[in-house]
């Protein structure tokens, strides 16, 4: 069995800035014998959807915007520099980081947190055209969707660190 500590240093950051996830799913009693992508993703996501709304709105608030200032500032998590580089949000012309930093703006402005979408195997039009047709939903809709994304992104996080079944 896995030590508490070695758990949380590699879990830890699966879903962004939010150790207390891999930490409860260990204290919980979630994490057994064999780590592989499909028991550590369950675990991990079965504690993100018991946490509280505030903390799980915390959760989405700890992910960067695309291509926004962390990102110009060289201050992403080395998982999100390479999700968004392999993206190609990080060789926007200006026209296009323009129009990304627009839309963050207003995302925020309305939901209270980033927009966050799964970006691997996406390209930089494919993720504007979500992002222009997720700016009209709904807070409560938009608020699953972003939910739905980090559990993706975790599993894609997860997928580079374990075995699969």
């Amino acid at each position: 069995m896995i030590a508490r500590d070695e758990f949380i240093s590699r879990f830890g950051g699966v879903f962004e800035h939010s150790p207390f996830i891999a930490e409860r799913a260990f204290d919980d009693g979630f994490v057994g014998e064999t780590l592989d992508v499909d028991r550590v993703h369950t675990a991990l996501v079965a504690i993100f959807r018991a946490a509280s709304p505030e903390e799980r709105l915390g959760v989405l608030r700890a992910h960067p915007d695309l291509a926004g200032r962390l990102a110009i500032a060289g201050e992403l998590t080395e998982d999100s520099k390479k999700e968004q580089a392999g993206a190609g949000l990080d060789r926007l012309s200006p026209e296009e980081h323009k129009r990304f930093t627009e839309l963050n703006r207003a995302y925020v402005e309305k939901f209270g947190f980033p927009f966050i979408i799964a970006v691997k195997g996406l390209d930089k039009q494919a993720i504007l055209s979500a992002f222009e047709k997720r700016i009209d939903n709904s807070r409560d809709a938009e608020f699953e969707t972003a939910t739905a994304q980090v559990e993706r992104i975790a599993l894609l996080r997860l997928e580079a660190l374990l075995p699969t079944r």
